[in-house]
């Protein structure tokens, strides 16, 4: 994994091995940063919370936070990317609701 000093500090790695960063602040669009020692231009602002590929990541692997999948790409990502629902396909559990 790329160190977290190769990347801007608003990006949060949770574990060894993720292949997304948290955002901890705002990244306004047309704004560059650092992600994983690439200079990205953001496409879009994105919030406290959101999450940024941090790799580059094919289309059917694994979204991998706090060092476990949490879903599967539905698309090619590129390092620095938005990863949300447009591209990404949950794995959590579905709750069913008993009445």
């Amino acid at each position: 994994m790329i160190a977290q000093d190769a990347t801007d500090i608003r990006v949060l790695v949770l574990a060894e091995g993720d292949n997304i960063g948290v955002l901890t602040g705002t990244v306004m669009a047309g704004e560059e940063i650092e992600v994983a020692g690439q200079t990205v231009v953001m496409s879009a602002t994105l919030g406290m919370g959101h999450k940024l590929a941090i790799t580059a990541i094919p289309s059917g692997a694994d979204i991998l936070k706090y060092g476990f999948p949490i879903g599967y790409a539905v698309a090619e990502i590129s390092i620095g990317a938005h990863v949300h629902v447009h591209n990404l396909t949950s794995r959590y559990t579905t709750v069913e609701i008993m009445e």
